[in-house]
């Protein structure tokens, strides 16, 4: 739709009621364009000049992720941070296994730190000194906002 339409409630439900109940996401193309040729501070400022949070490509990630049951955890080392998708629901091993099979065969525990609480923290090390990174067992269901260090052994 175009930049207008954006900021018209009564249009979107209108166009929403056709679809009803499949969920609807309204794009402006012109607007997604003009946001990938600017640094995010600027787009952050462009996207609040059209009444926007996020960009409609953060908003379709985060919609079909929802239509597929999907969800994403990071895992942080000192060179690397990297996500990882896994099914909603999926248990501590189960997502050590998004990694490679020896890390949900010889699954021991997972350090879990939430996304929140680590940028609060400022680093991990003052994360665990506050407490809030704790160890989970194999029964630990992830959640989305979740930073895991895995602990396992595979012996031969």
């Amino acid at each position: 739709m175009d930049e207008a339409g954006l900021a018209d409630d009564n249009k979107k439900k209108e166009l929403a009621a056709i679809v009803a109940p499949t969920p609807c996401l309204f794009i402006c193309a012109k607007l997604e364009a003009e946001l990938s040729e600017l640094d995010e501070e600027d787009q952050k400022e462009l996207l609040l000049s059209y009444g926007q949070s996020e960009s409609a490509l953060i908003k379709l990630t985060k919609e079909l992720y929802k239509l597929l049951g999907l969800q994403s955890y990071l895992t942080a080392g000192k060179t690397e941070v990297r996500a990882w998708t896994i099914k909603q629901g999926s248990s501590a091993p189960q997502a050590a296994g998004a990694i490679h099979t020896d890390f949900e065969r010889g699954f021991i525990a997972a350090d879990v730190v939430s996304y929140p609480d680590l940028i609060e923290a400022g680093s991990l090390a003052s994360a665990k000194s506050a407490g809030k990174v704790r160890t989970e067992g194999k029964t630990y269901i992830v959640k989305d906002d979740d930073i895991i260090e895995f602990k396992f052994n595979v012996s031969k």
